[in-house]
């Protein structure tokens, strides 16, 4: 019986990935006018009403109107389908109880957080979800004035054979436009993303397979913050650990660790010690080191796990403080990873090399 994995991506249409979208601008708004700031906020939209909610303490106070049009003027007002958004606000200060952590440089909550990386792709990610958030990137970069802004594609490959088995795309479409029409638009760009990651263009090719997709986004669906976790990180390929990326400041190890956790993976890998890589890390609210960090390689390593936890233990600082300073998270624009996923972006401070990451960002000591 075959190995066959599906990974999905979501385009930046999709309702979910909107509420992500704002959630994140909303963060580095704050931490653009005030570094100190503790950001935890999630949005809902549903049809032409958003509601966003969650706590911050900053010294800035964000339009928060003014930067739910800015994120849908870069998606596209027109293909979402939007004339008059009612933008609500329910924001409190943080919990005192969790800033007596926080602010002697604590984790932010408990948590466990997942890094992941393998060689099966330039990216450092499995082949199933590169190849679909590629796919994605281009539809997206096609603009065609016959597709709306929500899109799905899902990939499954079959890890024996090394084959995509079948490809799938449902996206948004105007009324007027056939399904011959927007086949003729995504079999060819199918072809290309597989073709350009080496693969086989012989999939079974599913393309709105209901038919119809003409009513989406927030008209079809409830979007909220945080409910695209896969997307945001492995494909499903590699293990997360359930709390969201978006909406937090760095402070939240839900964020920080998960970025560091990655970087570490891909440190591993890119230095020979394993053909893939998976890092967890495990946080106590209020405590400045983790609990715990463990190594899995999936056999693909000579070095024993135990020496890798040693060198991890050595090399790396895992506290809030020390991952906020190394990765540079407090001069990151979120707005680059709340779509298309928070890994695989060669410009991010923790998908680089360190003297390149410095260079960009510059050096904090």
């Amino acid at each position: 019986m075959s190995k066959i994995y599906t990974s999905e991506q979501v385009s930046r249409g999709h309702v979910d990935k909107i509420c992500d979208q704002i959630a994140d601008a909303i963060v580095t708004e704050c931490l653009a006018h005030d570094k100190d700031s503790r950001v935890a906020v999630e949005c809902l939209i549903k049809n032409s009403t958003v509601i966003i909610a969650g706590e911050i303490t900053s010294s800035y106070e964000p339009d928060y109107a003014t930067l739910v049009y800015e994120v849908l003027d870069r998606i596209g007002i027109d293909k979402l389908g939007y004339e008059c958004i009612d933008v609500r606000g329910m924001i409190t200060s943080q919990s005192a109880d969790i800033a007596l952590g926080v602010d002697k440089g604590g984790a932010g909550d408990q948590g466990i957080m997942f890094g992941y990386a393998t060689n099966e792709t330039p990216e450092l990610l499995p082949i199933p979800f590169a190849v679909a958030t590629r796919f994605i990137g281009h539809l997206e970069s096609l603009n065609c004035p016959m597709l709306l802004a929500d899109s799905k594609a899902q990939v499954s490959f079959d890890y024996d054979s090394d084959r995509i088995t079948t490809f799938l795309c449902s996206v948004q479409h105007r009324e007027e436009t056939t399904v011959e029409e927007i086949r003729s638009i995504i079999e060819p760009l199918m072809a290309l993303t597989a073709a350009e990651y080496g693969l086989n263009t012989d999939f079974e090719k599913l393309i709105n397979p209901t038919g119809r997709f003409v009513i989406g986004g927030s008209k079809a669906d409830c979007g909220v913050t945080g409910r695209k976790l896969a997307c945001d990180t492995y494909g499903g390929i590699g293990r997360i650990g359930g709390g969201a990326l978006s909406g937090k400041d760095p402070s939240k190890v839900d964020r920080s660790a998960a970025y560091m956790a990655r970087k570490i993976a891909i440190d591993l890998v890119k230095a020979g010690y394993s053909d893939k890589c998976e890092v967890q890390i495990g946080y106590a609210i209020g405590k400045a080191d983790p609990v715990s960090v463990v190594v899995e390689t999936f056999g693909t390593s000579a070095v024993c796990s135990l020496v890798l936890q040693k060198y991890i233990h050595d090399n790396y600082d895992l506290t809030p403080k020390g991952i906020i300073e190394y990765l540079h998270l407090l001069d990151v624009d979120y707005n680059d990873v709340s779509a298309g996923g928070h890994f695989g972006k060669k410009w991010l401070p923790w998908e680089m090399d360190d003297e390149m990451a410095n260079d960009l960002y510059g050096n904090e000591e």
